[in-house]
């Protein structure tokens, strides 16, 4: 397989493992509120420069399909930012959603 798909489950298995992480969704304020990974903050992607994180800040971040999340990290790089990843879309993800 040319591209691994990133695993939304193994990497919110991760942001809990990891103290001190972030789980950064980026999908806009309307589609946070339908239904979230409890613990995300919600920052979206249109808005990412504002981002106020720490800049050695582990950062975990999805959206809905994974597109957003991976242009976030690609952004919060180049803003300096180096424990930065995609781990995909919440249409994969298999747990309870927060509202």
């Amino acid at each position: 397989m040319l591209f691994k798909r990133e695993d939304i489950n193994t990497g919110v298995e991760e942001y809990r493992r990891t103290p001190g992480a972030v789980l950064l969704d980026v999908r806009e304020r309307e589609e946070f509120q339908s239904g979230h990974i409890p613990g995300a903050a919600n920052l979206p992607l249109s808005r990412i420069e504002e981002t106020r994180l720490e800049k050695n800040a582990e950062i975990f971040v999805y959206c809905l399909r994974g597109t957003r999340s991976r242009q976030a990290v690609s952004r919060l790089t180049r803003m300096g930012y180096t424990k930065v990843r995609s781990i995909g879309g919440i249409t994969r993800y298999k747990g309870e959603l927060e509202h």
